[in-house]
């Protein structure tokens, strides 16, 4: 039947309605910034509602670790502390990201499509814990998989200090030494990064022309992409601190680091183009990665013997 004069269809009128709801948040910079972390607070409230279910679940496995549904302070501080001490490969990739997608709906999709990933891997991370008892070779590989895409995340931070090249003494001579290097160690892994992560160097340096929904896809990928030695470094620390309080210091850490990234975009993108920033992260990472490979080298040779 056709709606009389001054009514509409329940689905026109909710069109009609979210068109005018966002054009006005648009407009607004209070509610740009009001509604997405409202909405990021909402989200880590049903991520730890998630967390507690799936421990309850890896709980009631046979012969699994019990672990205790308390949470302690110093658990979720020291949580929060190794999440945010180990982040700077997600801030300077989210940085990348909030400049190729700016505005507050494309924030909706980072923020909340990275700590919906963040989320599902520390629970993985926690279930394959409790389901076999000694995983040091399953680390070892993730510890392994994560060196070489920070090599990977390196290499695409030259493409923020090309100018250097042009330049004189320092800055020519630090370009040319971490390209070649970065050259000599991506022919050597590339081959293999690429059966593992396909497109790893497209997504590291950020996709532009992602939809909304494809934008919170990939977010949920960043997680995986560069966190598999963050979640690998956990598993030692869940013989020490309580595995509860532990996950939720992790996902609350993202979602702090979220809100703080985003409260001020333009200082965020500014930070991670200042070709310093850039040079100090692109050392970091090449310095990290080897000690990763140093550190599956011990894991193996302790399998071994």
């Amino acid at each position: 039947m056709a709606a009389g004069p001054g009514f509409c269809e329940e689905r026109s009128c909710y069109n009609i309605f979210m068109d005018g709801f966002l054009k006005s948040v648009d407009k607004s910079p209070a509610l740009s910034q009001l509604i997405p972390v409202v909405l990021t607070i909402v989200v880590l409230g049903i991520l730890l509602l998630i967390l507690n279910a799936s421990i309850r679940l890896f709980n009631a496995l046979p012969g699994s670790i019990p672990i205790i549904l308390n949470i302690h302070p110093v658990d979720v501080i020291i949580g929060a502390s190794v999440y945010l001490k180990t982040e700077i490969d997600f801030a300077i990739l989210l940085g990348r990201l909030m400049d190729l997608y700016p505005g507050w709906r494309n924030r909706v999709a980072l923020e909340i499509g990275s700590g919906v990933g963040n989320a599902a891997g520390t629970i993985l991370v926690i279930g394959l814990w409790v389901i076999f008892k000694n995983i040091a070779l399953l680390l070892a590989a993730m510890v392994f998989v994560a060196s070489l895409v920070l090599f990977e995340l390196a290499h695409s931070g030259l493409d923020y200090l090309t100018n250097w090249e042009s330049e004189s003494g320092f800055k020519k001579w630090s370009y040319f030494i971490l390209h070649h290097v970065l050259d000599v160690i991506g022919a050597v892994i590339n081959p293999l990064l690429s059966k593992i992560v396909p497109d790893l160097g497209e997504q590291l340096r950020g996709r532009e022309g992602l939809s909304w929904k494809k934008l919170a896809t990939f977010s949920m990928q960043i997680p995986f992409i560069l966190g598999l030695d963050d979640f690998a470094g956990y598993v030692p620390l869940f013989s020490v601190v309580n595995v509860y309080g532990f996950g939720i210091g992790v996902i609350g850490a993202h979602t702090l680091l979220n809100i703080s990234l985003f409260l001020s975009p333009k200082h965020t993108i500014d930070a991670v183009k200042n070709e310093y920033v850039t040079f100090a992260g692109t050392v970091a990472f090449i310095g990290i990665a080897f000690y990763g490979l140093i550190e599956v080298g011990k894991i193996i040779f302790q399998v071994v013997h």
